[in-house]
């Protein structure tokens, strides 16, 4: 009878099985992020060059490509959903005409690349309707950065600027917050003028966050352009909290009408997610909801502030008073609830929300309720 293999060779047999795995995973995940993310930003390359392309037919009337890209956002928002809208598009143009001299295509000669030729504001129809099987590989490999970063790179003017940082946050795998930061900083102005050049770049190239593939996955952007729906970026105790407050404001009575979940907002170049919006009846008033995961910080008031001051200029309808936010924070074994009413006009208006709506404490406790039913139901 042949000796049994030691246990613990068997466990060690298995972690390697089990690294070598998850590795390839990993790799994989990633692999797809920047895969998505490249064919992503060379669509939009192309959707801004036809774009562009389509505005010479009216000989570079303001007017006529006002008009175009207005139309063509009513149609593809129809046809394909969000992420076509006219702010959408008409930085896609901008990102065409700011990269258009430096995008490279293959030849189709083995090694050989040229560049693409806009000179005559006028390509053949039958490249403009190439396939992306044909071109949308080859166009990609010329854009490294996800579309969020060059996004983020049209607000800097000077080409030499924007090779920089783009050639920076590739060689650095920069986030966007970190490119972003990098801009605010002028990182470029300040590499440019320095004395040691090479001590600036090496201090600028440190990575601080990594992003996982699968957030990158989730990014706004990417959702947008393989048409997935936002709840695939939600969390399960997030969607359990949204659920549970969800139910229970709309069986408190007639005050709150229910707006909408994960309601998105853009302001500038960033986007924003609200957990839940409502519409309180006695007040006349929307109620923003953001949960977070975690202590309450200064930092959720002011994000609050941003999300009140959008939707009191572009949710808001005439006649109805200015809408109030309502600060969800869930910690491990503990729960706050902070509603944001300073920017009401008056305090007589701001102690009238308070009378009419839940009390602070009475919703704290329904975000522990939905703690303790999620617990509860991943132990059984």
């Amino acid at each position: 009878m042949a000796a049994k293999e030691p246990v613990a060779t068997k466990d060690r047999n298995y972690l390697e099985v089990f690294d070598d795995v998850a590795e390839l995973l990993e790799a994989s995940r990633a692999a797809s992020a920047k895969s998505i993310n490249a064919l992503m930003t060379a669509a939009y390359w192309l959707v801004g060059r036809r774009i562009f392309e389509g505005e010479q037919q009216g000989k570079g009337r303001a007017d006529y490509g006002a008009q175009l890209v207005q139309r063509l956002a009513g149609d593809l928002s129809a046809r394909f959903g969000r992420g076509f809208g006219r702010a959408n598009l008409f930085q896609m143009r901008a990102f065409f005409l700011a990269y258009r001299d430096t995008v490279q295509t293959a030849s189709g000669q083995s090694g050989g690349v040229k560049k693409v030729r806009t000179a005559s504001g006028q390509l053949a129809r039958q490249e403009v309707r190439m396939t992306s099987a044909r071109l949308l590989p080859d166009l990609a490999r010329a854009f490294p950065l996800p579309w969020s970063h060059y996004v983020r790179m049209l607000a800097v003017k000077s080409p030499l600027a924007r090779a920089f940082y783009e050639a920076e946050a590739f060689r650095g795998g920069w986030t966007y917050r970190q490119l972003d930061r990098q801009i605010q900083s002028q990182f470029y102005e300040r590499a440019a003028l320095s004395k040691n050049k090479v001590s600036v770049l090496a201090k600028g190239s440190k990575v601080e966050d990594d992003l996982a593939p699968e957030d990158a996955i989730k990014n706004p952007f990417i959702l947008e352009f393989l048409d997935l729906k936002d709840e695939y970026s939600e969390s399960d105790l997030e969607e359990a909290l949204v659920q549970k407050l969800e139910t229970f404001l709309l069986e408190l009575g007639g005050a709150f009408a229910f707006v909408g979940r994960q309601r998105r907002l853009r302001v500038g170049d960033e986007w924003y997610k609200v957990d839940l919006v409502f519409f309180h009846r006695e007040l006349r008033c929307l109620v923003i909801i953001d949960l977070k995961l975690g202590k309450f910080t200064h930092a959720d008031a002011g994000q609050m502030h941003l999300y009140l001051n959008y939707a009191r200029e572009h949710w808001r309808v005439k006649g109805e008073n200015p809408p109030v936010g309502l600060i969800l924070c869930a910690e491990k074994d503990h729960a706050v609830a902070r509603y944001a009413l300073e920017g009401l006009p008056n305090k007589v208006m701001a102690a009238e929300y308070r009378t009419a709506l839940p009390d602070e404490e009475t919703l704290a406790e329904q975000v522990r309720q939905a703690q303790v039913a999620l617990v509860r139901r991943r132990t059984r």
